[in-house]
């Protein structure tokens, strides 16, 4: 890719990480370089999934505890802003119900799933490389640019 024409531009430098290619980018633009026109592209790009930990019908049933005892706060607090009763009595009794509900659906969910994906995980993409992509207009006066990026 390094050298070609896209339709985002003309790549002026490869680098093994993102980190790398965002310094390269930012030094461009400390030094008045047009970046408006530029991107950072990712190659060869990879799924990486990061197992957490394991689920299990507990931990199932207090994530379902605590989301629905958000949803019973937020519900709580729309009817105590109409209610005669105590506005705290309200928003309690609906935080009470959303965690009650909460807890049983997620111990449902989890114990439906029969053990399928028993595991907590977080999915993100990584890539090979990062092009520095400018237009091709540019692209000279990037690569000297870049040829003085301090390391």
């Amino acid at each position: 890719m390094h050298g070609s024409v896209s339709d985002l531009g003309v790549s002026v430098a490869s680098y093994p990480t993102y980190a790398q290619a965002q310094r390269a980018m930012d030094y461009l633009s400390d030094n008045q370089f047009p970046v408006e026109k530029s991107a950072i592209v990712g190659s060869d790009l990879s799924l990486v999934e990061k197992v957490l930990g394991r689920m299990t019908t507990q931990k199932s049933a207090l994530a379902g505890a605590m989301s629905g005892g958000w949803f019973g706060l937020f519900i709580g607090l729309m009817f105590g802003l109409f209610s005669r009763r105590n506005w705290w009595e309200v928003v309690f009794t609906g935080l009470i119900i959303g965690a009650i509900w909460g807890a049983i659906f997620g111990a449902i969910a989890h114990a439906g799933s029969k053990g399928l994906r028993d595991f907590v995980s977080r999915s993100s993409l990584a890539a090979g490389s990062y092009e520095v992509m400018v237009d091709p207009a540019t692209a000279e006066q990037a690569r000297t640019m870049l040829a003085n990026l301090p390391v």
